[in-house]
């Protein structure tokens, strides 16, 4: 890059190579937060969804479009007011490049921000996927400018080429998501299917050339994280049929009301499941099968779980309601 002298001249070349790397392997991207509970989170609770996308902001991204164009504006970041809502609090002035919540991966001046990261991971595995396909994108860029080619052609090539990845709006929009996915970006919304993106050619490829893993390590890591998946979905499960069995059986029998019989089917339910997986070879089948128990069969037992709580008086409940959950300062004397 000793090509590119001073900022302004840097600045858009960086962009455009980073820009390119969420791309290109935003897959890996989607791999790196493929935690347990990303299967729930991803989506809600303030969490972008899994189709990463970069948010750049209107500045930026007038700024880029403007010099894949060819044009030389320079960039220059404005401001904007926040209305807190209130009429005792002043509007506050902030940067107009501030976060999108809904992005995945936003730039919030001076850097970008990976969002999607669950909050019981290590984030080891983040860091090193975004060094490696940042720094692929730069290998990238530094042998196509040691041929000979311009800089700025390097970076208007590669915008050029990601551009849809630049997405500004609100990513919660059921709309727009079919509108991401439908353009191409990557969506990946099964953990289990993301966690597979280890071994995929392409990416063993990445690592590989980048002496980062070798084919074996990215098969044993693939292999870890799926074993990490299925025992967490299995004492999951576990410690549902401990709850029926100890609590709410004993609690709908006890009051002689409540969903007894569809209690006790989902118990046969839950440990039938735990036994296919347990039966099942093959790793990525087991956890496949791990993530149907989890995220269907789990949610439509939970209804009925609800069902016999909202029967069964509220002494003869042992375990914490809704109410004691949500309003807990309400409860304790």
């Amino acid at each position: 890059m000793r090509h590119c002298i001073g900022t302004s001249e840097i600045f858009p070349v960086i962009m455009a190579a980073i820009i390119k790397a969420v791309n290109d392997h935003g897959d890996l991207m989607r791999l790196s937060i493929a935690s347990p509970g990303n299967d729930f989170r991803l989506g809600a609770c303030e969490a972008p969804p899994s189709i990463m996308s970069a948010y750049l902001g209107d500045d930026v991204t007038r700024f880029l479009e403007s010099y894949m164009k060819g044009e030389n504006k320079p960039y220059s970041p404005t401001t904007k007011l926040l209305d807190m809502g209130a009429s005792a609090l002043a509007p506050i002035e902030v940067p107009a490049e501030d976060r999108n919540r809904t992005s995945p991966f936003p730039y919030g001046g001076h850097r970008f921000e990976f969002r999607a990261v669950g909050s019981s991971q290590n984030v080891s595995l983040v860091n090193t996927v975004l060094a490696t396909i940042t720094a692929n994108s730069f290998k990238e860029f530094s042998d196509a400018i040691e041929q000979g080619k311009a800089p700025k052609a390097v970076a208007q090539d590669a915008l050029l080429s990601s551009w849809k990845t630049i997405f500004n709006g609100n990513g919660y929009d059921p709309a727009n998501q079919e509108a991401l996915t439908a353009a191409g970006l990557w969506r990946i919304d099964s953990g289990v299917d993301a966690i597979c993106r280890y071994t995929v050619p392409k990416n063993i490829a990445l690592f590989e050339s980048m002496k980062v893993l070798t084919s074996e390590e990215c098969h044993a890591r693939q292999n870890v994280m799926l074993n990490h998946y299925i025992g967490t979905v299995e004492m999951e499960a576990l410690t549902l049929v401990d709850m029926i069995n100890q609590h709410m059986i004993p609690a709908v029998k006890y009051a002689e009301v409540g969903p007894l019989s569809d209690l006790q089917a989902a118990v046969v339910t839950l440990k039938d499941a735990i036994a296919s997986i347990h039966a099942d070879a093959d790793l990525v089948s087991k956890a496949s099968k791990c993530r149907v128990l989890r995220l269907e069969t789990m949610i439509s037992i939970r209804e009925v779980c609800d069902a016999a709580e909202a029967v069964v008086p509220a002494d003869s409940w042992s375990l914490a309601t809704y109410k004691e959950l949500l309003f807990i300062d309400q409860h304790i004397e």
